[in-house]
């Protein structure tokens, strides 16, 4: 793994948590919308995320191509050449989408509200604002995680630029 690998994941950490901070923010800011362009009460809105698809090496898929052609057998490769565990590098975290969670109204007795039913009930969304900020803690902890992982590889890259 090269150091610039380690930022690269790092910045896929970074814009997933930033999507998912926004998601979270959104949820907080419409806890009491009755109302959407869609028609009934807003949807909470969840950041799904997924590990990137693993990169290739170029220089791993040269030199066991290059193993391949003197060797007919795994078996018979040396300690010095690369292993297939060995020839891929972890690329971070992908934002898969960004659903809305099925609607579980929260029914409110309130007969003067101007979106109340019938029968006087007023649907809300479903979303409880402690589990968001819950959310939010540990998605800016993640946050911060990132930016520190980032800030020491670029301090060993200015290191390394000194020697």
């Amino acid at each position: 793994m090269q150091i610039f690998d380690t930022i690269n994941i790092s910045a896929t950490g970074l814009s997933a948590q930033r999507r998912k901070l926004t998601a979270i923010a959104g949820n907080i800011a419409n806890v009491d919308t009755t109302r959407t362009d869609e028609g009934g009460p807003y949807k909470r809105r969840r950041v799904v995320m997924l590990e990137a698809p693993k990169m290739t090496k170029f220089s791993s898929m040269l030199e066991m191509e290059k193993s391949r052609l003197r060797r007919t057998d795994l078996k018979h490769m040396l300690e010095s050449e690369p292993r297939p565990n060995e020839l891929f590098v972890g690329s971070g975290v992908m934002t898969q989408a960004i659903r809305e969670e099925p609607l579980k109204p929260r029914l409110v007795l309130d007969p003067n509200h101007p979106d109340a039913r019938e029968d006087g009930y007023v649907v809300f969304p479903d979303i409880n604002v402690v589990t968001e900020m819950v959310d939010m803690i540990a998605a800016s902890r993640a946050y911060e995680a990132n930016a520190t992982v980032m800030s020491a590889a670029k301090d060993m890259v200015n290191r390394s630029l000194d020697i």
